[in-house]
């Protein structure tokens, strides 16, 4: 599958780039509570100065905004394989991590632009819109919209629930420096491939076995460039700002 090829992609940039402990969570594994367990322990274990790198490849989708922190009334997701996870979780889970810490997020999946937006702040990065796609029969990494009503009207109260127990005014800060690199926007989908998701394979041309020179932002900025209009990758940063962080090499300790 491209989304494991992806996976196995990822981990050797990590390995490349030196990073002391590399893990990766494939298909049954990837449920949300060895998710969970893995991002908590990580929080306990990392300091100030440390880098994690976090990338997820997969379906993405949107569920109903029940606590009105989204603009567009939709909270995104990433289909564990188990069940999703709501953007509003992921970022409670960031929040566990110190002052200090840098986060990198790479997330190849449909609606991804804001994944990991608690809620909606002026002073946080925008996310770029662009037109629909105009692609011939396109293969995207989009849950598909009938399954996806389906699933959350069968269990509309638990992820209903979910809203109501992540509640804007209880959100914590988040302390460390997180910078996302979506596959593309969040009213937009994200192509798959034989090989690897388009935005995977673009980023890892762009990175060409680590011979790029540039921080983060201009690496998202490569990527787009030669992406189609149909799928515009996000460059989105939350919690602490950090100028230091965002001009680093990216996978860069």
């Amino acid at each position: 599958m491209a989304c494991e090829a992806d996976a196995f992609d990822m981990r050797a940039i990590a390995r490349r780039m030196r990073f002391s402990s590399v893990q990766t969570v494939l298909t049954r594994r990837a449920t949300y509570n060895i998710i969970r367990g893995v991002l908590i322990r990580l929080a306990t274990k990392l300091v100030p100065g440390d880098l994690l790198f976090l990338s997820y490849s997969g379906h993405g989708a949107q569920v109903p905004d029940g606590n009105s922190d989204e603009p567009d009334k939709q909270d995104e997701t990433w289909v564990l394989y188990d069940r999703m996870m709501v953007d509003d979780e992921l970022y409670n889970l960031l929040a566990r991590f110190k002052s200090g810490v840098r986060i990198f997020v790479l997330s190849d999946s449909c609606h991804s632009g804001t994944v990991i937006r608690g809620y909606f702040t002026p002073t946080q990065t925008p996310a770029l819109r662009s037109e629909s796609s105009t692609e011939a029969e396109p293969r995207y990494r989009l849950m598909p919209l009938d399954v996806n009503l389906r699933i959350y009207s069968a269990h509309k109260e638990f992820y209903d629930n979910l809203q109501k127990i992540n509640l804007p005014s209880s959100y914590p800060e988040i302390k460390a420096s997180a910078i996302l690199i979506s596959g593309c926007q969040d009213n937009q989908y994200s192509l798959d491939g034989a090989t690897n998701g388009l935005f995977t394979g673009t980023l890892k041309q762009i990175w060409n076995t680590g011979q790029f020179a540039g921080n983060y932002r201009r690496l998202r900025d490569e990527i787009a460039r030669i992406m189609p209009p149909s799928q515009t990758p996000n460059y989105y940063t939350t919690g602490v700002p950090s100028p230091e962080f965002e001009a680093q090499t990216p996978f860069k300790w």
